[in-house]
């Protein structure tokens, strides 16, 4: 397995967070579906797609914005237990860091699809 970035939490941590999360998890997806705008995207999204009713229901889609460092806030709890990600653990962080800044207080980078062993810990969700 190649070195996570930064900040990308380890396959058992990960493990341990979804168990303990249970049926409040929710996975925030930052990947953009715009080739312009995130090419490197593309790769992962044959891997797994974006979040949809039918697929990976805990999850939803929240795109990282690289030219305003933000992304739309979630109406959710700010204690519910988040995973972020993106392709591979580099907006999936900012994303953290982000949700952080905005009082969400149980916040965890998955890092993506590229990271196949984190992946398999979250990535059906």
């Amino acid at each position: 397995m190649a070195t996570p970035k930064a900040g990308v939490a380890s396959p058992e941590e990960l493990s341990n967070f979804v168990a303990a999360a249970g049926d409040s998890l929710v996975v925030i997806d930052t990947r953009n579906p715009d080739a312009e705008a995130e090419p490197g995207d593309q790769k992962s999204f044959a891997v797994s797609g974006l979040p949809s009713q039918t697929h990976r229901p805990q999850a939803i889609n929240l795109i990282w914005d690289r030219s305003s460092d933000s992304m739309p806030l979630p109406d959710l709890e700010k204690d519910t237990p988040i995973i972020t990600h993106c392709g591979g653990g580099g907006r999936g962080q900012k994303a953290k860091e982000f949700l952080e800044k905005n009082g969400f207080t149980t916040v965890i980078n998955g890092g993506g699809p590229k990271e196949a062993e984190c992946w398999n810990e979250f990535g059906g969700k």
